[in-house]
C-alpha cells in the first residue's frame, strides 16, 4: 500500500514580517494553575563540560521566576536511550508532560499529543520555518514542534585539494563542482596524490539513511515521489546507486573502508584527522574541524550528469522535535513553557551553544545578527531553507529508516546488485508501512 508521506513539497522561506514568540498557550484542559511539569530531553553535549544541563537550569529557573506557580523538572537522557525509555513511560501510564527527541509522529498517530494550536498563538505557530512545520505536521495538523536543525552541505579539506592540484593556493572561490563528474575527477586526484579517503561515503547501519538520500536527491530522486508516496526503489534511485558503484566503488576513489562498514562518527573523525578529501557533514562538524587546524571548504552537493548542472535539487535537513503529552491535562502550563522557550533569545542561545540552526524565521534572523553564526553557519541556514526532511511525519518511519541504515550500503558492494537492494529495501517498507 502507498502512503503520503509528505505535505507540500518543501519550498524556500519567504522571510517577511517577523512576530515575536510571546503570549501563552491556549487555555482549557488544564491542571491547577500551578504545580509542576516535566520534560523528558535528548543531552546535546559530549561532556561535561558542555551538558545541556547549564541551558536547562537556567531556563526553568528564568520560568519559575516569571511563572511563580510553576516549576519545571528536566530529565536528560543519551541519544541512544531517549526514544526507547520515552516509549515506556508512555506504556506505563507515565509520560512526561514534554519531550525533545529525535521523532514524534508514533506517538501523534495514537493520539497522544497536543497540537501545536493547542499551545501556542498562531503567531508563534507560523514562525516555524516551513521545510520544519510541514516535517512535523501529520494530516496538516502540526503536532512535532521543530526545536533545532541542521542541514548538510558537501565538505572538502582545503590542504589537500591544493595540494592535488584541484585548486590553486591563491584561489577566492575555492572549488565550484557543477556535477558528479566534477565530484569523481577530485576524487581521482586525491587517491593519486596518497589521500586515505579521497570522498568518505557512510552508509553504515549508524545513518546511512542521510548519505543515501544526499545522494538520491542531487539525482532527482529521494525517499518519496512528487505525490509523497514512498519511492524507495525509484529509476532514478536505482541509477544513483550503479553510479556510485560503477565511479567511485570501482576505482578505489572510496577509500580503505567499504561504505556499507563506514559509519559517520568514523568518517567524521578522519576528516577532523585530515585523511578525508570529500564528505557530506553538518555545522558542528566544520567548527570541529577548523579547531583542529583543518581548513573546510564547503559547497552544494553536485548534481548527476544526467540531471545537468542546471538544476538545483532539495539540501537534506534534519530536525529535532518538542512534542507535548496530554496525559497529564497540564495544557496551560505547557504552552506557558513553550513559548517563554520558543522566545528568539532562548532558542538561539541553544542553537549557537552546539552548532545548530534555530527552527523559527525570527530566531534565526537573531542569530544571524549575531556572532553566534559566522558566514559558514550560515550558507547552512540558506540550505535549510529550501530543505527536503526525512519523512518523519510517517509512523513507519522509525521502522523504514532502521531497514534503509542496515541494508542500503550493500547496494555499492562490489558484488552487490543495486536494483535488487533497493527493491528489497521498498518491499520491506511496504510491509511495514501497512502494519502503520
Amino acid at each position: 500500500m502507498q502512503r503520503r508521506i509528505f505535505g507540500a513539497a518543501a519550498t524556500t522561506v519567504v522571510l517577511g514580517l517577523l512576530i515575536p514568540l510571546a503570549g501563552c498557550g491556549g487555555s482549557g484542559g488544564s491542571a491547577a494553575d500551578g504545580g509542576t511539569i516535566r520534560l523528558v530531553a535528548a543531552e546535546y553535549g559530549d561532556t561535561s563540560a558542555n551538558s545541556s544541563k547549564a541551558f536547562w537550569d537556567k531556563m526553568t529557573a528564568d520560568f519559575t521566576t516569571a511563572n511563580p506557580g510553576i516549576k519545571v523538572q528536566v530529565q536528560l537522557l543519551p541519544w541512544t536511550d531517549i526514544d526507547r525509555e520515552v516509549s515506556r513511560m508512555v506504556k506505563a501510564g507515565n509520560a512526561p508532560d514534554m519531550a525533545l527527541m529525535g521523532g514524534y509522529s508514533d506517538f501523534a498517530a495514537q493520539g497522544k499529543l497536543y497540537s501545536a494550536s493547542e499551545l501556542l498563538p498562531v503567531t508563534a505557530e507560523a514562525n516555524f520555518l516551513q521545510p520544519l512545520a510541514e516535517a512535523g505536521s501529520v494530516r496538516n495538523t502540526l503536532y512535532g514542534l521543530p526545536f533545532v536543525a541542521s542541514s548538510r552541505l558537501l565538505f572538502y579539506n582545503e590542504k589537500l585539494f591544493t595540494d592535488a592540484g584541484i585548486i590553486s593556493k591563491d584561489s577566492k572561490t575555492g572549488w565550484q563542482p557543477k556535477t558528479w563528474s566534477d565530484l569523481k575527477a577530485a576524487a581521482k586526484a586525491l587517491k593519486d596524490k596518497g589521500v586515505k579517503y579521497p570522498y568518505a561515503m557512510p552508509l553504515g547501519p549508524e545513518e546511512a539513511h542521510a548519505e543515501a538520500m544526499i545522494w538520491e536527491l542531487s539525482n532527482g530522486g529521494g525517499y518519496a515521489d512528487n505525490s509523497g508516496n514512498y519511492s524507495l526503489a525509484s529509476d532514478q534511485n536505482i541509477q544513483t546507486f550503479k553510479w556510485i558503484k560503477e565511479n567511485l566503488v570501482a576505482p578505489g576513489l572510496l577509500g580503505p573502508t567499504p561504505p556499507s562498514q563506514l559509519n559517520r562518527a568514523d568518517a567524521f573523525a578522519a576528516f577532523s584527522r585530515g585523511e578525508v578529501g570529500m564528505l557530506n557533514g553538518y555545522p558542528s562538524l566544520a567548527h570541529e574541524a577548523r579547531g583542529k587546524g583543518i581548513g573546510v571548504g564547503t559547497v552544494t552537493m553536485p548534481v548527476s550528469d544526467t540531471l545537468g548542472s542546471g538544476e538545483s535539487p532539495p539540501a537534506v535537513g534534519v530536525a529535532d522535535w518538542m512534542m507535548a503529552f496530554k496525559q497529564n491535562g497540564h495544557r496551560t502550563e505547557i504552552g506557558k513553557f513553550l513559548n517563554f522557550i520558543y522566545q528568539d533569545k532562548n532558542l538561539s542561545d541553544f542553537a549557537g551553544r552546539y552548532h545548530l540552526l534555530p527552527s523559527t524565521v525570527s530566531a534565526s534572523r537573531t542569530l544571524a545578527g549575531t556572532a553566534g553564526m559566522d558566514k559558514n553557519d550560515q550558507q547552512f541556514l540558506t540550505a535549510l531553507y529550501g530543505a527536503q526532511l526525512y519523512p518523519v511525519n510517517d509512523p513507519s518511519w522509525v521502522t523504514i529508516s532502521d531497514t534503509i541504515k542496515r541494508n542500503i550500503g550493500r547496494a555499492v558492494d562490489p558484488g552487490g546488485d543495486p536494483k535488487a537492494v533497493l527493491e528489497e529495501i521498498a518491499s520491506k517498507a511496504t510491509e511495514s508501512a501497512k502494519k502503520h
